[in-house]
């Protein structure tokens, strides 16, 4: 669904995305996690038409995105971070307009409204909706015209753990029903759990692409620690495949004095500061 191949691109002499390679299957989850600043946002406004003069290969569901027209826009739908709504009109009323910027058959409008929970408030103007409600109002803004492509920009930025979890089990929805997703986040819990593959991008470039369990598999080892009874509570720590080597932990269980035991590994936010020495912040 997407290809990209040699992609360069200059907002003044100095290069700022940088022979930039990758492809998306159909159906996929990909995500673009780097810090402010490292060319995410830059990226996607390529990949949705909105900047055309760039150098290489940049082609969404078969087009060239240089060369777009305005079909284009027919299978792809755009969730910045920041809504794109028009305040004075109600919920309904800006679902009916972007409705009717399509050539084709939209999704239902009071199905949508219901997905996010705002059937209450279709008919409540946008100026009096909370962040919140706004960041939900834009996300189905993008579902409107049935996109094959989705861009999403931050899709759970702001929202609490109820909403966010509903927002993420509709991206899952979406993906469910054959669409292709491109997720932008500074949020790794969000990466880890939504995509099939991402790429961490720094000063644009990306340094690291793969699915978020091997990277978190190639670049860190499992830890097992575990808490005993010995005159106290103590805690161990031995590596997961050196377990069987742990004479101590041997021990203590056939003694029956350890009181919990678990395995971690590094998260995602780990791996990026290892592979980038630096954070998403």
């Amino acid at each position: 669904m997407i290809e990209v191949k040699d992609l360069q691109f200059s907002y003044n002499k100095n290069e700022f995305i940088k022979e930039i390679n990758f492809k998306v299957e159909k159906g996929m989850i990909f995500g673009f996690l780097g810090p402010s600043g490292a060319g995410k946002s830059t990226l996607q406004k390529i990949l949705t038409g909105l900047i055309t003069n760039y150098k290489g290969h940049a082609i969404v569901n078969g087009v060239e995105c240089k060369h777009h027209t305005n079909a284009f826009y027919e299978n792809i739908g755009v969730d910045f971070e920041f809504p794109t709504l028009y305040e004075k009109l109600t919920a309904r009323e800006n679902l009916k307009f972007f409705a009717s910027l399509y050539t084709h058959q939209t999704r239902s409008i009071d199905q949508l409204l219901e997905s996010v929970g705002l059937q209450n408030d279709a008919d409540k103007k946008v100026s009096d909706y909370s962040k919140g409600m706004k960041s939900r109002l834009n996300f189905i803004k993008a579902l409107i015209n049935d996109p094959d492509i989705l861009f999403l920009d931050e899709p759970t930025s702001g929202l609490d753990p109820t909403n966010s979890r509903m927002m993420k089990d509709l991206i899952l929805l979406e993906k469910n029903k054959g669409k292709t997703i491109i997720l932008t986040t500074h949020n790794m819990e969000d990466a880890t759990e939504l995509c099939d593959q991402v790429a961490f991008i720094i000063n644009g470039q990306i340094c690291a692409i793969d699915s978020p369990q091997n990277l978190i598999l190639s670049h860190g080892a499992k830890q097992v620690t575990y808490t005993y009874e010995d005159n106290g509570f103590k805690t161990a720590n031995c590596l997961l495949q050196q377990i069987s080597d742990d004479e101590r932990l041997h021990q203590l269980m056939q003694q029956n004095k350890i009181l919990s035991i678990h395995s971690s590994e590094p998260t995602l936010n780990d791996i990026f500061i290892e592979l980038t020495g630096r954070t998403l912040l």
